[in-house]
């Protein structure tokens, strides 16, 4: 493989055709590694969790095809100059490298031969967080890392349950606990027999997206604590992310409506036959009715009947998300210093 360091912004524009390409046929083919996205994470340095980062994508060829991307980044933190993945930290739940499974090992030693080699790039370490666990990367970033007398870390993260899906909305209740089953059914039904209004619908009109976020954002306002997290840059870098996977295609953005007002919202992703929950929010006005357990309900069972394979509550370990049938499974962080 040959290397290569891709430092400027145009030259990362450029790479979005193969970029989204060669990440199907990825080892991890995550939307948070979709060109539209990481390229929206970088206009604002992720709604400005970084103050300051350089680009440093390394992309490897055979011949003239474009075999695997290292979506990397420099900066300096905690004293240390570091590459870490584009997406870093926040508000990207899962990261890994673009590469086809079969090309992985060769990847990432020729990657840390590159690095290690380069006359500009200087780093102190290789951050890489919020790798899934089991990750194929992992294993041969440790063998590559000590091969080299290197340093390797590995921390586990945070929990990010997730479920494996059947064919209908009844078998994936009947494979929840049988309290949290009964909840279910109940609340949704008390929805539907509701004297007022009660409907739900996924944003299908590109006319009526921009009123649809701010609607999301102003029903996430209403917890403190992401009212807190919706800086305007954050808030700016959100409605960049609602607009790229709207355009690509895989936004699930749905809203339950009481009487034609929003009651709760779900800000998800649906990629790679299963659905992303990255962000939701609801009206406690509402709270008599469950609003979000409601919608929840109705997208689950969009789900089954839709062929969605998962649904992934990916990180966070609210207690909803296991009431609801999650199943653990935890990010980590792999640190390699020279």
């Amino acid at each position: 493989m040959n290397y290569s360091l891709i430092n400027t912004t145009e030259n990362f524009v450029e790479l979005a055709p193969a970029w989204n390409a060669l990440l199907a046929e990825g080892v991890a083919n995550l939307p948070f590694l979709r060109h539209e996205y990481l390229l929206a994470w970088w206009d604002s340095l992720g709604g400005g969790e970084w103050d300051t980062g350089e680009l440093a994508i390394i992309v490897a060829h055979r011949d003239d095809e474009l075999i695997g991307i290292a979506p990397l980044f420099s900066t300096r933190h905690a004293g240390t100059q570091k590459l870490l993945f584009l997406g870093s930290v926040e508000i990207s739940d899962f990261l890994d490298f673009i590469v086809p499974e079969k090309d992985l090992a060769e990847f990432i030693h020729g990657l840390l031969d590159y690095l290690d080699a380069h006359d500009t790039l200087s780093w102190d370490a290789l951050d890489l967080q919020n790798l899934i666990e089991g990750s194929a990367s992992l294993t041969f970033l440790e063998e590559e890392a000590k091969s080299r007398g290197w340093g390797f870390e590995q921390e586990t993260l945070q929990p990010a349950p997730y479920l494996k899906l059947p064919d209908n909305f009844d078998d994936y209740l009947m494979g929840i606990k049988k309290k949290q089953r009964h909840e279910i059914r109940r609340k949704m039904r008390r929805a539907e027999a509701d004297e007022r209004e009660v409907t739900w619908y996924i944003v299908d009109d590109p006319e009526k997206l921009d009123k649809n976020i701010e609607a999301c954002c102003q029903l996430m306002a209403q917890d403190p604590a992401k009212q807190a997290f919706l800086t305007g840059l954050m808030k700016s870098q959100m409605k960049a992310t609602i607009y790229a996977a709207f355009e690509a295609g895989w936004l699930q953005l749905a809203f339950l409506e009481v009487d034609g007002e929003k009651a709760a919202g779900y800000l998800n992703f649906d990629y790679g036959n299963r659905i992303w929950v990255y962000n939701s929010g609801m009206d406690m006005k509402f709270r008599d009715l469950s609003a979000g357990w409601v919608l929840l309900g109705h997208l689950l069972q969009w789900a089954t009947e839709n062929g969605r394979a998962e649904f992934d509550f990916m990180r966070g370990d609210e207690r909803y998300k296991y009431k609801f049938g999650g199943v653990d499974r935890f990010v980590v962080r792999a640190v390699i210093s020279k």
